[in-house]
């Protein structure tokens, strides 16, 4: 077909009737429709990410994809972070799958004047590790959680390691303060150095537990205590406070929370730290080459949606540097203390990973 240039006129002047007849705010959310978002760079380097929704990760288990939605679901729900009698609310069901799914028996004891729950497969202990034990440090914010986040902790790896697991109920806040639960879990090892070898003893945590781990480390340093065989830092890390781009990213992805702009470097400080110098290595350990580098062979375990992943990269990376023999496993999708579900795919490859840890770096008969 053939136009004319009278036609070709007529429909310019169509087009342009139909631009004009715009509205100016009509035109401009037209033209913002069609640019894509940017980002924002401001001149100290810190950025302005637009709006968008971001998906469960495709690398997760059919199981960790509906773990990680209900977790961040309740998250949000005020009422089921509540603790009763020292368990949160929303790890009841974890806790009862513990005992469905693992034979264990817990003995109610002291050791060294502190108390603490005593784990022991109830068929019994393997004959590789008759000698050994590993003592756990519950997690809980230094201010809570015992026994729930203790039998978390301590029934699927005592079963499934078949080791004796000895878990700390050391002091926390509000009523206690620094360095009390170092003073605790000095006494515990120490009165456990009297039937075991300090290469038979194994030592971790999660959250805060991590945390009292790295730092009971640098107790033993200044106390005379000899080095235990290994530890493992669990959702943590060997220093005092999370920081780094977590907060920004890992935070709301993973338990459903906004990192609010602040001037602060980190989270608020936790009340068991009041009063405290973060550099103090017996506090932050990380603080200082010297002491990291006595520590023993290092288990690090994280994911990316965990609240404490850059802190505990950092932790790998300075570890590394003072020449310890650290080892790090990061999940991909998952957040802070996520292999308490024992029923989720990934949740035992983690265990597995400590068992096996463990087994390699402790010292055998």
């Amino acid at each position: 077909m053939t136009w004319s240039a009278r036609e070709i006129l007529l429909m310019l002047s169509i087009g342009a009737l139909s631009l004009i007849s715009q509205s100016p705010s009509s035109l401009a959310q037209d033209r913002l429709a069609a640019e894509p978002p940017k980002v924002t760079v401001q001149a100290d380097g810190t950025v302005e990410v637009p709006a968008q929704s971001v998906p469960i990760s495709t690398f997760l288990s059919p199981e960790a994809k509906a773990y990680v939605t209900q977790h961040l679901k309740d998250m949000q729900n005020p009422e089921i972070l509540k603790q009763d009698g020292g368990v949160p609310r929303f790890m009841k069901g974890y806790l009862a799958r513990d005992h469905e799914l693992f034979a264990v028996d817990r003995k109610d004891d002291k050791i060294g004047g502190v108390h603490a729950y005593i784990y022991t497969p109830k068929d019994g202990v393997s004959t590789d590790n008759k000698n050994r034990v590993l003592i756990n440090l519950h997690g809980g914010g230094f201010s809570g959680c015992w026994p729930g986040c203790a039998e978390l902790e301590s029934i699927p790896v005592s079963a499934l390691g078949q080791i004796e697991v000895i878990s700390v109920d050391y002091r926390e806040g509000p009523d206690h303060k620094f360095p009390a639960a170092s003073e605790d879990v000095g006494r515990v090892y120490a009165e456990v150095l009297k039937t075991h070898k300090p290469n038979e003893i194994g030592i971790y945590g999660c959250s805060a537990g991590g945390m009292q781990t790295a730092m009971s480390v640098a107790w033993f340093q200044t106390h005379a205590l000899p080095t235990p065989g290994a530890i493992g830092i669990f959702c943590a890390s060997a220093g005092g406070a999370f920081g780094g781009d977590a907060l920004y990213t890992a935070l709301p992805l993973g338990e459903a929370r906004v990192r609010l702009q602040s001037e602060s470097a980190g989270p608020p400080p936790l009340s068991y730290f009041a009063g405290t110098d973060p550099k103090d290595p017996l506090v932050s350990p990380v603080a200082s080459r010297e002491v990291l580098s006595k520590f023993p062979p290092t288990l690090i375990i994280t994911g990316t949606r965990g609240i404490e992943l850059s802190a505990a990269l950092y932790t790998h990376e300075q570890l590394v540097k003072a020449g310890v023999d650290a080892e790090l496993h990061v999940w991909e999708g998952l957040f802070h203390g996520f292999f308490y579900n024992v029923d989720v795919p990934e949740s035992r490859d983690a265990l597995n990973v400590m068992i096996k840890f463990f087994d390699r770096h402790l010292g055998r008969m």
